[in-house]
């Protein structure tokens, strides 16, 4: 098994992409080894010393180090984890545990305009930098969306949401003033 991996714009993130599926749907963000209990893979990647969070996409494994760890020195140990968890057959989420998914309520028009955009133009382009933003809510002109995998943290964040997404987001659905994240 060959894993590749790619830096991210965020430094303190780098992605594995193991060369098969790795969520059949959606994404799963952990941010403590608490959170991880519900994946095998995920709690295996937070007892290397050095892993600060886990972000699992479609193709790709984002993992987050602590600032005083090297990426020369982590990377290893890393690829290590994942080989052995692909090649093993152990799954990537506890069975009968879902990806992070939508509240399946009602949307409003503009909602669903604002989710259909974020779906097809958005979040196909921070998967490629190993991360995920997600639509929490949209309340007097301000869509809330939360930042995952190398996108949280990452120092270009804010300039993605204010000048990339804002900006697109109010040019197609005048009733979008502002974006702003959440955590």
């Amino acid at each position: 098994m060959f894993i590749q991996t790619e830096q991210t714009p965020n430094p303190a993130t780098l992605k594995f992409l193991p060369g098969r599926d790795v969520m059949a749907s959606g994404t799963a963000d952990f941010a403590d080894p608490e959170a991880a209990k519900r994946s095998p893979l995920a709690e295996r990647l937070f007892q290397v010393e050095g892993v600060t969070g886990v972000f699992l996409g479609a193709d790709f494994v984002t993992v987050a180090k602590a600032d005083d760890k090297e990426w020369y020195l982590l990377k290893p140990a890393v690829l290590g984890v994942i080989m052995e968890h692909f090649v093993a057959g152990r799954p990537v989420l506890h069975e009968g545990l879902e990806s992070e998914a939508d509240d399946g309520g009602e949307d409003s028009e503009v909602v669903q305009q604002i989710k259909e955009l974020l779906d097809t133009r958005v979040r196909p382009a921070v998967a490629q930098d190993g991360g995920d933003i997600i639509f929490r809510s949209f309340e007097d002109g301000i869509v809330y969306l939360h930042m995952q995998g190398a996108c949280a943290g990452c120092p270009s964040s804010t300039a993605t949401l204010k000048m990339g997404i804002e900006n697109m987001l109010r040019h197609y659905i005048p009733e979008v003033v502002e974006v702003r994240p959440v955590v």
